[in-house]
This record gives structure tokens, sequence and C-alpha cells, in this order.
């Protein structure tokens, strides 16, 4: 009897001590907090960006080699980093909208481009592409090393900011200016 109390209690240790020790090795695994940009050039900087968003779950797809589409909430992004090895570094944080043809070029569209780059700091607002386009561009700015949560934060920011423009636009805007969905056309950004 003593003899199988001791085995079963040597069973018990062995078993314990292999817990343990597979327990450690998915402690590698983990999703990344922060993630280390400074000193790469953008495109491997964008591709550690991008490797560690996907790490810690969020969908996101390569959008040429030095820019990240990124879905967040009902919303999407393209992150670019710009890496300043003399200094501050960037992410820069896009969203794009597409503009109706009838306002595209309008005189309003450009007093109200103006307008919210005259009131506004959360982000700068520019025409591209003939007045088709609107990016609406962010920087989270960092000296090397940057946390995945300040990133989420600034995009939450962001959405809000966008949501208070949106909600100031005249009644019926929403069906002259719409988010154009960057993870399908990741390419042409």
């Amino acid at each position: 009897m003593k003899k199988l109390i001791i085995a079963g209690l040597a069973f018990s240790l062995s078993a314990c001590a292999a817990t343990e020790s597979s327990d450690t090795s998915t402690d590698t695994n983990l999703a990344p907090e922060s993630v280390t940009l400074g000193g790469m050039s953008n495109e491997a900087a964008a591709k550690t960006l991008f490797e560690a968003l996907i790490q810690k779950n969020y969908l996101a797809t390569m959008a040429g080699t030095n820019r990240v589409a990124l879905q967040f909430d009902d919303n999407q992004f393209v992150l670019q980093p710009s890496i300043n090895p003399d200094g501050i570094d960037r992410i820069m944080m896009n969203r794009f909208y597409a503009v109706h043809p009838k306002l595209k070029g309008s005189k309003e569209l450009l007093i109200m481009i103006g307008t919210l780059n005259h009131k506004l700091n959360f982000a700068k607002f520019t025409l591209r592409e003939n007045g088709a386009v609107i990016q609406v561009q962010g920087a989270a700015t960092f000296v090397n090393t940057i946390d995945l949560e300040e990133i989420r934060r600034f995009m939450l920011w962001t959405d809000e900011g966008l949501r208070q423009v949106g909600k100031s636009l005249p009644k019926g805007s929403e069906h002259l200016i719409k988010p154009i969905p960057v993870m399908e056309q990741a390419q042409n950004l």
C-alpha cells in the first residue's frame, strides 16, 4: 500500500511539473502590449506594426509596403508609420471618404474643409483626387516604442471627433459623403 501511495504521489508531482512547463511556453505567444519601431525603415515598421496588430486579434492587411489597413469597430483606418531616426516618430492614421459627383469640387465643399481645418485640431482634412476623396489624417507621436492601447485610444478619439463632425453637417450629407472601405481597396491607397 505504501508503494502505491508513493507511486501516486510521484505521478502527481510529475504531472504538476509537466503542467507548469507547458504553461510557461504559452506565455511567449501572448499578444504584445507595445511595439518598438524606432530605428526601422518605414516599410519594416509597417510590417512590424501589422504583425503586432494581428497578434492582438485586429483584422488588418498590408496596404502597400509602408501602410496597414485596419478594421476598427465599424470603421476602417490606414496606419502609416513615419519613423524619424533623429527624434519623434509618428503613426499617421487616415480615413477616406468618397464625395458624391454633384458635390465634387464645389465651393461648399472647399468651405467645409477649410472650416473643419480651422476649427478642429484632432485631424487634418484634405481633398484628394480632384475633390473626389476627403482624407482625414491624424498622427500618434511616440519615441521608439508605442503601446497598442495608445493606438486604440487614438482611433477611438478620432472616431468620436468624426462622429461629432457628422452630426454638425446638414441633414442628407451622409448621402453625399461616404466612408471608403479601405480593406477592399488597400492596394489603391
